[in-house]
């Protein structure tokens, strides 16, 4: 394999790659799976492009079910599309079959690889630098949403069991509080008190849907920004990426996550507290671009609980990071020994501060759907 660290000749043969092989990148964005996009010159003096990943199956133990996943969703995403005069080669990733009708190959060292096709003139982001582009954001996201609406999430299974399943979260952290295994617990007492006031909202959205008043739905569970290809030349977002957590769920978490990262005025691991807190001008753009797209396929209560989901996965985030720091440091990668209390604090401000701006935050919901 050398430099390359794939095997040409088994990827190009499992996945009937036509052409010449012409050159390799490998992409470093990603923080699971390994990536590299294959150029190959056809016949006619084109060049096509693949994208060849070596699936982690530490992360993702049953390739099999994330596969099928991850197909139904982006067969479903082309019919869409199709039906609306899109572009499914560019709007919806595609997937490659192997010659036994898998999504995957295995090779002789039991390692997993897929291959989609590349699209091109596209960009990522990794930063929010204005308004329009996470209104853009929010505009993608709620396109994803929209055209999934009528998938039946019941058949897709979960990679990565109760992901969101905030009271489950809660139990996790009581757990890391009474075991202790850093010795650090009195170095939190106060955020553990700060989260065991906090205990209901961990369960308010896990009741709704137990009383059928939030419909499960497909969920992607990681709107970063850098999971969306935007177009170069309109600057739209037209497709989402990164399907591997993918998951039956409710889509108030993906819209809370996107408001819990991008929307914050700090960074994740900023120590000034006095620089976090909840920008609702960005508040404001992603749930227009959002709404402005997904309005009509999500009910009232999803509508209404749009801003609490917000808070709600801020809190399961520091919630998390609160719980690793207590455990040791055994999930979350780490810089220094008080970067998870640095995290979790930073999260638990930002909750704070959506406390004080959530009617706000709701008066800007509901003009966003009208």
């Amino acid at each position: 394999m050398g430099e390359q660290q794939f095997d040409l000749a088994f990827v190009q043969r499992q996945f009937d790659l036509p052409g010449t092989f012409q050159s390799s990148e490998t992409l470093n964005n990603g923080h699971i799976n390994t990536t590299f996009v294959l150029d190959f010159q056809t016949a006619d003096g084109a060049v096509q492009s693949y994208v060849v990943q070596k699936i982690n199956t530490y992360v993702f133990k049953d390739p099999d079910t994330l596969m099928k996943n991850i197909v139904g969703v982006t067969s479903f995403l082309r019919r869409e599309i199709e039906k609306s005069g899109g572009d499914p080669e560019r709007e919806t990733l595609t997937f490659l079959p192997c010659a036994n009708g898998k999504y995957y190959a295995k090779d002789e060292n039991g390692a997993c690889w897929r291959c989609y096709r590349h699209i091109g003139e596209v960009y990522t982001c990794n930063i929010i630098d204005s308004e329009e582009v996470f209104k853009n954001a929010g505009a993608a996201f709620g396109s994803f949403q929209k055209m999934l609406a009528d998938y039946p999430s019941e058949t897709l299974k979960e990679t990565i069991p109760n992901f969101h399943n905030t009271y489950s979260r809660f139990l996790d952290f009581e757990k890391a509080v009474r075991d202790n295994l850093s010795g650090r617990r009195d170095q939190v007492e106060a955020e553990i008190e700060f989260l065991r006031a906090r205990e209901a909202d961990t369960r308010v959205l896990l009741d709704l849907m137990d009383k059928g008043e939030l419909p499960l739905r497909v969920t992607h569970n990681d709107t970063k920004l850098n999971n969306i290809l935007f177009d170069n030349k309109t600057n739209h977002g037209i497709c989402i990426i990164d399907l591997d957590t993918v998951m039956p769920g409710l889509a108030l978490y993906d819209f809370g996550d996107s408001i819990r990262f991008g929307a914050n005025t700090a960074s994740e691991d900023e120590k000034d507290l006095s620089k976090v807190s909840l920008s609702l001008p960005l508040y404001k753009a992603y749930v227009e671009g959002y709404l402005g797209v997904a309005k009509d396929s999500l009910t009232a209560r999803e509508i209404e609980y749009l801003p609490f989901s917000a808070k709600l996965m801020t809190l399961e985030c520091g919630m998390r990071f609160l719980t690793d720091f207590l455990n040791g440091d055994t999930y979350f990668k780490t810089e220094y020994p008080e970067h998870n209390l640095v995290r979790c604090r930073t999260q638990f401000k930002l909750v704070e501060d959506m406390e004080k701006k959530m009617a706000e935050m709701q008066s800007l919901t509901t003009e966003a759907a009208k």
